[in-house]
């Protein structure tokens, strides 16, 4: 079975999130922001969707405690979508390699409903 999708849920202040899960249920993307409606986390998705292949959308980043890690950028350069903390940089980039393969899925779970 495959578990490749985005799943929509409600944080603890009550705003609609995503994550971004691979086949194993690991979360390799989260959502940058919470969202009040969720028509508007539903049209996040839609922009990981179509800017995950493409590494223009990458923002390649180190945390104030030497980690690494990654955020997903729409096309006026917010930030939509952030990535886990990695021990190396390496890591972080396959974490990005990662997310550009899994990010176009269409498979949307909403947990809300």
């Amino acid at each position: 079975m495959n578990y490749l999708r985005y799943e929509i849920f409600k944080d603890q202040r009550g705003e609609y999130r995503f994550n971004l899960l691979d086949t194993n249920y690991k979360i390799i993307l989260t959502a940058s922001e919470g969202y009040v409606n969720k028509a508007d986390c539903k049209t996040a998705i839609g922009i990981c969707q179509a800017n995950s292949p493409y590494d223009t959308y990458y923002d390649k980043r180190t945390t104030t405690s030497a980690k690494y890690y990654f955020t997903l950028r729409s096309s006026n350069g917010r930030d939509i979508g952030r990535s886990e903390d990695y021990n190396t940089s390496a890591g972080r980039d396959e974490g990005i390699k990662n997310v550009k393969r899994d990010g176009p899925t269409k498979n949307v779970f909403d947990k809300t409903v």
